[in-house]
């Protein structure tokens, strides 16, 4: 995956944007680096294709669910040149799951500009379906850090924070508390349950749109279904994978006449590759395709070893009467 730190070279080359020593322009290209890429990052495979819809409050009353584990490793280019790699680990059990991702960047964007990222979420698991609890992730790139940390609960975002915090710029669209309510974290919103009894791997998991908020950005992701194909790692998966359109909506937290902005919302061309995780109706990014000005951007797993976990062992038996 394409760590965020790796798209301020990549930004001025495909907006042409100049970088100079005025203060407005340094945090203008900042802001945008992370805003892009917090969307695009989504693309690499961290970010966002299902919003929870549950509360904890029912979790309890849920019958036991199938579990999970994938163990995944990608590989990023742009017009066939390596740019980046990462890594994605989660865990589904019956009743919470856990995921974290980590990527950096590599080949020839390691020239300009080198940086690592990484991310996690955690929360329950409610008819099956993935509802955050925590979210957190750090940026590390050009010897500056940012880490950003959420709470989640309820349905929405119960507190958030950004360190260093970023400076207040009048043209961001304001994030509201209503802004909050009914999304999910990123990489959370990356984990698709699929209802049903049927094959998971089909037309319905595209029928969705996610609400999203990365700690800068209220967005949406519009999804719409296109085919099917067929995939094969390097280690592991080989099977169907339902491809969806992706359409980019920004709501809020962000600059609307930022070229970034426009370009992804103007996209009709973004692709995610679905695949299973094992023992559970969650399908997450195989791969993901983004068109660029500088050609297409594109994030495939080269390892999607996915493994069903035996169930928890039943409630021990009654000890006979004596």
């Amino acid at each position: 995956m394409i760590p965020k730190s790796g798209s301020r070279f990549s930004e001025k080359i495909m907006f042409k944007q100049k970088a100079g020593p005025r203060s407005d322009l340094i945090e203008a290209d900042r802001g945008l680096a992370f805003e892009e890429n917090e969307i695009v990052t989504w693309t690499v495979v961290r970010s966002a294709m299902a919003a929870a819809a549950a509360t904890l409050a029912l979790a309890a009353a849920q019958p036991v669910q199938a579990q999970g584990r994938l163990d995944a490793r990608y590989g990023a280019t742009l017009s066939g040149i390596p740019i980046g790699k990462g890594a994605w680990v989660i865990d589904i059990a019956e009743n919470q799951y856990t995921a974290a991702a980590s990527g950096a960047t590599a080949g020839l964007l390691r020239v300009f500009a080198s940086g690592q990222g990484t991310s996690a979420s955690r929360g329950f698991m409610v008819s099956g379906t993935p509802v955050p609890a925590s979210f957190a992730a750090t940026i590390t790139s050009d010897k500056k850090t940012e880490e950003i940390r959420m709470t989640l609960g309820a349905g929405g975002v119960k507190e958030f924070v950004i360190t260093p915090p970023p400076p207040p710029d009048p043209k961001r669209v304001p994030v509201t508390e209503e802004h909050r309510r009914g999304v999910s974290d990123p990489m959370t919103a990356s984990l698709l349950r699929v209802p049903g009894n049927g094959n998971p791997v089909g037309p319905n998991a595209c029928k969705r749109t996610a609400s999203i908020f990365d700690g800068r950005i209220r967005y949406n992701l519009q999804f719409a279904y296109k085919r099917m194909e067929t995939v094969k790692a390097d280690k592991g998966y080989a099977g169907p994978a339902v491809v969806c359109a992706i359409y980019f909506v920004p709501v809020a937290g962000h600059i609307a006449s930022r070229t970034a902005i426009k370009y992804l919302a103007s996209q009709r061309d973004i692709e995610a590759w679905l695949a299973p995780v094992a023992g559970t109706r969650v399908l997450v990014p195989f791969r993901i395709s983004v068109p660029t000005p500088l050609g297409l951007g594109v994030v495939q797993a080269t390892q999607f070893v996915s493994v069903a976990q035996p169930r928890a062992a039943a409630a021990a038996a009654k000890p006979k009467a004596q």
